[in-house]
């Protein structure tokens, strides 16, 4: 079979099947996708411990906001020239910076997010129409991208996730506590607001790392898909991160593995091996109960 990378013989067709899977010289491509693979695993280990948060605190709506305003930043970047990694981080950061400020109500929060998403997605798509430069860099920014993850790139996502990791590394406790329980924790002296809006901030990082990977579009896959998957079978304060990160990493390197082969983008990959993991923790448990902090 022609692999879909190359040009085909006599206008041989493929077929779907062919561009889906296709294995022709597949030590080759892996061996150029070192980088991908790292980031991969940062992008699962990160995605994994957020997306903890995100499902304690009933936030997959913001992920998605969040991830619009990302696709801005990083279609502004493209256009004029700059980092697409920095400009996604600046999007991310405005966004979750206000509605860390202004939604401190769900319903509050649930109207900024509603109103922001249009916004960035609409920016983002004035951007993208603007810029005169490959397609594929268009639709890597909305689908992610896989190849693509260079040195200079791979060194950003690195610099970033340590951020994210080290500032969870110091919140995880008390924003654990504010999670569970955040009436008993503000009554208990914990900065249950100053927590939230720290919090908001780690999310729009992490989405910034997710976008370049998997894109705008499908970055759910990463920071509520695995953790929603681990909360149907466990409640555990250790297994819940834990399971959670493992299924973000076989969702992320077996997508990458997998987006080798083929001329598809990787994140239809990610999302469905994400999907099957849910619908297996699904089918194997029924819904783990919140923990209540002790009093």
């Amino acid at each position: 079979m022609t692999p879909p990378y190359r040009p085909l013989a006599d206008g041989e067709d493929p077929g779907v099947w062919g561009r889906i899977f296709d294995f022709d010289d597949y030590g080759e491509l892996l061996s150029l996708a070192q980088n991908s693979l790292l980031a991969g695993a940062l992008l699962g280990l990160v995605g994994g411990l957020v997306g903890v948060f995100v499902i304690l605190r009933d936030l997959p709506f913001a992920v998605h906001g969040v991830s619009e305003l990302s696709f801005a930043g990083g279609a502004a970047a493209l256009l004029l020239g700059l980092n697409i990694v920095a400009g996604s981080i600046v999007g991310s950061l405005l966004a979750a910076g206000a509605i860390g400020v202004l939604g401190v109500r769900a319903r509050d929060r649930n109207s900024i997010i509603g109103i922001l998403l249009p916004f960035g997605l609409g920016l983002g798509v004035l951007f993208l129409s603007l810029y005169q430069g490959r397609a594929a860099n268009k639709f890597g920014i909305l689908t992610g991208q896989i190849i693509a993850v260079d040195t200079p790139r791979t060194a950003w996502l690195v610099g970033t996730s340590l951020v994210v990791l080290i500032a969870l590394a110091v919140v995880w406790r008390p924003l654990t506590f504010a999670s569970v329980d955040p009436q008993v924790a503000e009554a208990r002296g914990v900065p249950v607001r100053g927590l939230s809006f720290a919090f908001m901030l780690v999310l729009g990082l992490a989405v910034a790392l997710c976008v370049q990977i998997v894109g705008a579009l499908l970055v759910l896959s990463l920071l509520v898909t695995p953790a929603a998957a681990a909360a149907r079978v466990t409640s555990s304060p250790v297994l819940l991160p834990a399971l959670s990160v493992l299924f973000a990493l076989v969702s992320m390197e077996g997508g990458i593995l997998l987006a080798l082969g083929s001329s598809v983008p990787i994140s239809p990959y990610v999302t469905t091996i994400s999907f099957v993991i849910y619908l297996v923790c699904r089918l194997a448990g029924s819904p783990a109960p919140r923990r209540r902090a002790h009093t």
